[in-house]
């Protein structure tokens, strides 16, 4: 045994004061006698003649002493050497992604992987220096480079595994920047091995991983989707997936809207997958839950909880509210009954704008005198100023076609064997051209004064356009933003961590994004698109746009693991591209400090001198009748 500070062993010489104490201190037992008056003589002169005692064995001094001796021995830092994993700067990456949660190990993987950290940085020498980082999404720096044990041992005591992927590629360019004007530099990675196959380790250096992990048994919800069919109605599919060795059942349970709906039991091929497809839903629901469960008769264990929920939101398209207002256009017509999602009516222009409201109000080859509050879908309108457009005389100039890109109004359309003969050129300032030709804008579409307007600049009697594969195309895309407009555009599911885009609604002033656990976040809308995040949870989230603090509009999404690299929880040893990563080992020597136990023990010789003490304080026990208790000197 060696010490890092020997000098404190001069803390030693307080043991002369406390035997001091003891020597010059009057000592005294108890004597039982029949008169205080036979020992006032001997006590006068032994306080006269005797004021040094001969020191006497004494538990309490004995106490006092072993808890010196403890304390001078803590502060001397006595350690003793031990073989370590490596010296240097160390970068030590600890995993925090999903997998880590998992419960193969007593008290989980991630308790295991920080006692094995602890042990690191417990035996670094005082020349070495040790970073922490955390690797989540993003790789947090807890530490920086210090051989300070104690902050070193704070910060790894205070991380938490995370609910998604890590992002190994950051971690380790954050790790290798420590290496600049390092002798020697080692990163030491903590985990279950979970690295991307493609990544390459041999750029960064010297990579050893302290493997954490001893099962692959994990069932998992991978895939959940809810969509509506024309004629089966809404359906729900979902893929349960089994990454263990062994065939496992498993119950499925769906909830609708919070509420059970059904449930089955699906038998799971070991390292396969079963799909769940349900059909013929009820229409009524737009939240859905799933949640699946190992059959507990069969012993196989699940190791991993996360992933055996998942949340979905359904939404399906709501049929709107068309008027046709033609002297008779069938392309019009039959264009509109091809969208299942429009209830279509004709009227009449001679007879106005009808008095009941509409979602969708289609003008061909005519502009009544008062536009109606709604969206509106202009075709061919007739030449004149009209106070929202202004519409010129008709142009053959119809050639060198260009389609707007990057437009959900135009997404799919291809113009390229489409023809029109003429059409008249419109000037709307708050517009933006969908199709462009040299004479101006055959289609075009913008909000004037809080109304969505499309104008179609042509007679589609001029033009082989309903022939034509863009035509259902078009009508499908125009209709779709005609729809109440969307503030979020999300297909499926996020994955925890990624970021929302959001497009608040032009009327909001606030938008309030809801989490799984009742938090909240506002955002103001000066400054759109909305990049928001916050999203580490899993399940369902609200987006609520807000005006005057009322809501107007209210949207969610749904967040899941959904990550085979994180349910697959086998525990992995990486490639560097040269072979296995180079395993926990070594043959250098570090220090394994032990003050600590030390000044724990001196803890307790405290408590056992204190009971001591209190002990002899205590309550004198009954004597004889007619006897007296005094203390004599000695």
């Amino acid at each position: 045994m060696q010490f890092l500070a020997p000098a404190a062993l001069i803390a030693a010489l307080l043991a002369i004061p406390i035997l001091l104490l003891y020597m010059l201190r009057l000592r005294r037992r108890e004597i039982i006698v029949s008169s205080t008056l036979l020992w006032q003589q001997l006590l006068r002169d032994r306080e006269a003649n005797a004021p040094w005692q001969r020191l006497r064995r004494n538990l309490l001094l004995f106490l006092q002493l072993l808890l010196l001796a403890a304390l001078v021995v803590a502060l001397m830092r006595p350690f003793v050497e031990v073989p370590i994993l490596t010296s240097g700067r160390i970068a030590l990456l600890v995993d925090a992604s999903a997998s880590m949660n998992a419960t193969d190990i007593d008290g989980g993987r991630f308790a295991a992987a920080r006692a094995r950290a602890l042990e690191l940085v417990s035996a670094i020498r005082p020349e070495d220096s040790v970073a922490v980082v955390r690797v989540a999404g993003g790789p947090e720096l807890l530490e920086n480079y210090t051989n300070d044990t104690n902050r070193l041992r704070e910060a790894i005591n205070g991380m938490q595994p995370g609910i998604g992927s890590a992002n190994w590629d950051a971690a380790l360019a954050l790790a290798a920047a420590g290496a600049q004007g390092a002798e020697k530099f080692t990163i030491v990675i903590v985990g279950d091995g979970g690295l991307p196959d493609n990544l390459d380790l041999t750029v960064y250096g010297d990579v050893r991983l302290i493997p954490v992990g001893n099962s692959a048994a994990n069932i998992a919800l991978a895939a959940l989707a809810v969509a509506a069919d024309p004629i089966k109605g809404a359906q729900l599919y979902a893929q349960i997936a089994n990454y263990g060795a062994a065939d496992t059942t498993v119950l499925f349970s769906l909830y609708l809207d919070g509420a059970f709906y059904t449930s089955n039991t699906y038998t799971v091929p070991a390292g396969n997958s079963t799909d769940v497809l349900i059909t013929n839903l009820s229409a009524n629901f737009t939240r859905v839950q799933a949640m699946i469960a190992p059959d507990s008769a069969a012993g196989i264990p699940d190791h991993l909880t996360l992933d055996d929920t998942a949340w979905a939101v359904y939404t399906p398209a709501r049929a709107g509210r068309a008027v046709i207002l033609s002297t008779g256009n069938p392309f019009l017509e039959q264009g509109f009954a091809s969208l299942g999602t429009w209830q279509v009516f004709q009227g009449d222009p001679s007879r106005g704008v009808p008095a009941e409201p509409f979602d969708l109000y289609v003008f061909d080859n005519w502009i009544p005198p008062i536009l109606p509050a709604g969206n509106i879908l202009f075709v061919n309108p007739p030449e004149g100023n009209h106070g929202l457009f202004l519409v010129g005389k008709l142009s053959t100039a119809t050639g060198n076609a260009v389609v707007r890109p990057d437009d959900l109004r135009t997404r799919y359309l291809r113009w390229n064997d489409v023809n029109v003969l003429r059409f008249r050129p419109v000037e709307a300032p708050w517009a933006e051209p969908l199709v462009t030709v040299a004479g101006g804008a055959l289609i075009l579409a913008g909000e004037y004064q809080g109304q969505r307007v499309g104008v179609i600049t042509f007679d589609l009697y001029d033009s082989d356009l309903p022939l034509k594969i863009a035509y259902p195309i078009l009508l499908a895309n125009l209709t779709a933003w005609y729809e109440s407009p969307r503030t979020i555009q999300i297909e499926g599911s996020l994955r925890p961590g990624q970021t929302v885009s959001i497009a608040p609604l032009p009327s909001s002033d606030t938008v309030r994004l809801t989490r799984p656990d009742g938090t909240t976040q506002e955002y103001s809308t000066n400054n759109p698109p909305i990049i928001a995040a916050g999203t580490e949870q899993t399940g369902l989230y609200t987006v609520e746009s807000l005006r005057g603090g009322q809501v107007i509009q209210a949207e969610a999404f749904a967040v899941n693991l959904f990550d085979e690299g994180e349910s697959r929880i086998t525990p992995r040893t990486p490639k560097t591209g040269v072979g296995d990563i180079a395993a926990a080992g070594g043959g250098e020597v570090g220090q394994q400090e032990f003050w600590g136990w030390l000044a724990l023990a001196a803890l307790g010789v405290l408590m056992v001198e204190w009971f001591v003490h209190h002990r002899r304080l205590g309550v004198p026990r009954t004597r004889p009748a007619g006897s007296r208790r005094f203390a004599r000197g000695g």
